[in-house]
């Protein structure tokens, strides 16, 4: 008997009256599955986030809807949140088959180099770990069990409006407003309902607290996100629609944890660094544990460590040693 772990499939459930969860299926360890959100509009339904494009993604995305009684025909508009492969990369395939428009943030094209060219994306995060101090054979290892696999992403395509606010997205649950929220990523938005306090967060607020800042594309998307937490916070909800995992209801709570685990992480970074400086290579163990330590999560440590360093030397707490190759931080003073 395989010890191999069963494979997720495509899931779709009604949530409450014209809103159904599509639970969409992910290659990635410990990240099983994201959500699409079904919003019942006239005579079809608006669908928020897409799916990860793989040689099954959309056939899984057509067994979610169609234990639902939905039909990728039936969909009208299509919103993406972010421009992440898991919340946009079957929009082509979408897009193609129910002749809609998509809606997404004007800040999407971070996301263009990866999908258009994903060696030379490949090369530019090797560079990246490079002058973070991974080890010359580590990267060696990363290179040859990535090149070549697929990003998740169709094919590009650019949206048809930009999802910014002001833009309502209409539905028989009445208009969603759109919040900006960058952080995890620069096209991040949220939309929120304001009569019923129905709030789709993305990424942006998740039931467990599982943080991620899309690095390299923005100065400092660990202050984007502290932002946007502020401007969450301040909207009425009353349950939340995230893009992994179950709804939940009490937002200002999850507002709060999510503040306290970056406050937390700021804390060990700072504390991982004194008068000798140390590379993000270094200081990703004290961050996430050596005990976490692993090839699935070293590039997720890595990612975030280094938002985390350019967000303290920002505001002055480090140090960057100019002209240091691997990069290197310390202490100020």
């Amino acid at each position: 008997m395989s010890d191999s772990p069963k494979a997720q499939v495509g899931r779709g459930e009604r949530v409450l009256p014209g809103v159904w969860r599509l639970r969409l299926p992910l290659p990635w360890p410990g990240v099983p599955h994201c959500n699409a959100w079904a919003l019942r509009a006239g005579d079809g339904i608006v669908l928020v986030d897409t799916g990860y494009a793989d040689d099954d993604g959309t056939r899984q995305l057509e067994f979610a809807m169609a234990q639902v009684g939905l039909a990728l025909a039936d969909v009208r508009l299509l919103v993406c949140t972010h421009a992440h492969s898991d919340h946009y990369g079957l929009a082509g395939p979408i897009v193609d088959a129910a002749g809609c428009e998509l809606w997404m943030h004007p800040a999407w094209e971070h996301v263009r180099g990866l999908a258009e060219d994903p060696d030379a994306a490949l090369d530019r995060r090797i560079e990246v770990a490079r002058q973070s101090g991974v080890p010359p054979a580590a990267l060696e290892r990363y290179k040859r069990e990535r090149r070549g696999q697929g990003v998740g992403i169709a094919r590009t395509i650019p949206p048809d409006r930009e999802l910014v606010p002001g833009l309502d997205v209409e539905t028989d649950l009445g208009s969603w407003q759109v919040h900006e929220t960058p952080g995890h990523a620069p096209s991040h938005v949220v939309l929120h309902q304001p009569e019923t306090g129905h709030l789709i967060s993305g990424d942006h607020l998740l039931g467990r607290v599982s943080l991620f800042f899309d690095h390299g594309h923005t100065p400092d998307p660990v202050g984007e996100f502290l932002e946007s937490l502020d401007r969450v916070e301040v909207l009425e909800t009353s349950l939340c629609l995230a893009g992994h995992g179950r709804p939940f209801r009490d937002v200002r709570a999850k507002i709060a944890a999510n503040r306290a685990e970056v406050s937390e992480h700021l804390g060990r970074v700072r504390g991982a660094l004194g008068a000798e400086p140390r590379t993000a290579f270094e200081v990703v163990p004290e961050l996430i544990g050596p005990e976490n330590l692993n090839a699935a999560t070293a590039a997720w440590g890595l990612q975030i460590t280094l938002a985390y360093l350019e967000h303290l030397t920002l505001a002055g707490g480090l140090a960057e040693v100019e002209g240091s190759d691997p990069r290197r931080w310390r202490r100020p003073g």
